[in-house]
């Protein structure tokens, strides 16, 4: 009778383990499935970008003197541009949390420099090689007071502790020479730290070895001359980008592009300029190279005050004045607009400035106009969704004609605060008689593309500014 009663017990509590097991399975098989399904070539078109994921170094993607540069950037703009899509790009240095995110389905590429492993064609599409490239060891270079020697026999790294990346191939193949070379070699796997910020604490004698792609390294040299980068642990591998598992007619289209691009001029002049330019050195050492000194320009801190009188991000303001002078302060144009903030004449006056002015005179005139176009903005929009739009627009053209771009709008039956779709739409056309000579339009012809394209060139202008917020971490560490 004692025994059966434990039974009696016993048998509910198994259950309900076995329940709640099967019910965490299933949680994590949907947890595994993908968020999104995968996408074919006609519904990325359809939707119009493309969206990346790339990492923030000093060869693939990076801010030099306010501009977006960096080998898989123009890779992925040469692509973007033959797609006939917007290159939507987002940074991501940690390559797990990029895998996670491709899986997922928020993303429909990773071009980064990706070996091409046997583990990962299990899981992802591979493109063809978009380079090659060998990986090497990361040391410092002997020096007097250093009692550790250089290490050129791969048989030394036995019993060495290397820190890399986790989920590398960096990290697989030292598995592999492990086994080859019948000794254990030690790994500190790190997350969310990138190669090159391992590759300068390796220079700081932070950590002693790291490992990286060779091109990566050899560039990386000229930042760190006390590192030695000649310890080869690797055959050449293929370097390509990534995709999701299924995305068949994507990745056909992309290497049908990149079997011709490969062999084009463009694409040597991009590789040279990146890995073999005698520019590199110099590109590096300058105080406008945002990876590692966090500027833009040498204005920095005149619009970080400034920008703060309209309660925008320092990166915005920033963003606008790199596509109105490109920060030259004696920049001028055909129509005569003038300085940082292209100030048309009569506009300055009204602000009590001229050519004679200086940068801070001419930023501020700039940013109190600014600030009474978003006063006169607030009165006309019931729906403020969109209003940096608008206010970018009125800045470069003037609000007289937003303001019949959105009586054309209404007209037509379209929502008059909208801006993509609607409004824009009726400005980009308003060069044309049809549209100008409309009786609801007050202030006449108007050459609709500039501000069309004003307003997508700095809002990408600033989302390239918004990733250098990777450069305040590596700068931190």
């Amino acid at each position: 009778m004692f025994k059966f009663k434990y039974i009696k017990l016993i048998i509910p509590l198994i259950l309900m383990v076995f329940l709640q097991t099967c019910n965490q399975n299933r949680q994590t098989m949907r947890l595994r499935q993908p968020a999104q399904p995968v996408l074919g070539l006609k519904h990325i078109k359809l939707r119009g970008k493309l969206r990346v994921s790339t990492d923030y170094n000093s060869t693939n993607y990076f801010i030099y003197k306010g501009r977006a540069m960096g080998f898989q950037y123009e890779l992925l703009n040469a692509l973007a541009k033959h797609l006939d899509v917007k290159l939507e790009l987002s940074v991501e240095n940690d390559l797990k949390s990029a895998f996670s995110t491709l899986e997922n389905g928020e993303l429909d590429l990773i071009g980064m420099n990706l070996a091409i492993t046997q583990e990962r064609q299990n899981r992802f599409n591979f493109t063809l090689p978009h380079s090659q490239s060998k990986q090497v060891l990361i040391q410092r270079k002997a020096s007097k007071n250093d009692s550790v020697s250089i290490i050129r026999n791969q048989l030394e790294l036995a019993g060495k502790l290397i820190h890399v990346q986790q989920e590398t191939s960096f990290a697989e193949r030292l598995n592999n020479l492990s086994k080859e070379i019948g000794h254990p070699i030690d790994m500190e796997m790190v997350e969310r730290i990138e190669v090159e910020e391992l590759i300068e604490m390796v220079a700081n004698g932070e950590i002693d070895y790291t490992i990286a792609d060779q091109n990566v390294a050899i560039v990386n040299q000229n930042y760190y001359p006390n590192i030695d980068v000649k310890t080869e642990i690797s055959f050449p591998q293929n370097m390509a980008w990534a995709l999701r598992n299924g995305s068949d007619e994507l990745t056909e289209e992309i290497n049908e592009w990149m079997r011709s691009f490969k062999n084009s001029a463009q694409y040597n002049q991009i590789y040279r300029k990146y890995f073999l330019s005698s520019r590199i050195q110099k590109r590096h050492r300058s105080e406008y190279f945002t990876l590692k000194s966090g500027k833009i320009s040498k204005y920095d801190d005149l619009i970080k005050k400034n920008a703060k009188l309209i309660n925008w991000d320092w990166r915005l303001l920033s963003a606008l004045i790199s596509q109105e002078s490109h920060f030259d302060p004696e920049a001028k144009s055909w129509v005569g607009a003038f300085g940082l903030m292209q100030l048309m004449p009569e506009t300055a006056f009204r602000y009590n400035v001229d050519e004679d002015s200086n940068p801070a005179e001419n930023v501020r005139a700039g940013v109190k106009h600014l600030k009474y176009l978003n006063r006169r903005l607030d009165k006309i929009l019931d729906d403020k969704t969109d209003k940096l739009k608008f206010l970018l627009a009125s800045y470069n053209v003037g609000l007289g004609h937003i303001l019949d771009a959105r009586r054309l709008a209404k007209k037509n039956g379209q929502n008059p605060d909208k801006w993509t779709g609607s409004v824009d739409y009726y400005l980009l056309n308003k060069s044309k008689p049809e549209f100008y000579k409309d009786p609801v339009v007050k202030y006449g012809y108007c050459r609709g593309k500039e501000p069309y394209k004003y307003v997508k060139s700095i809002l990408s202008i600033y989302d390239h500014y918004q990733n250098m917020v990777l450069s305040d971490k590596i700068s931190s560490l």
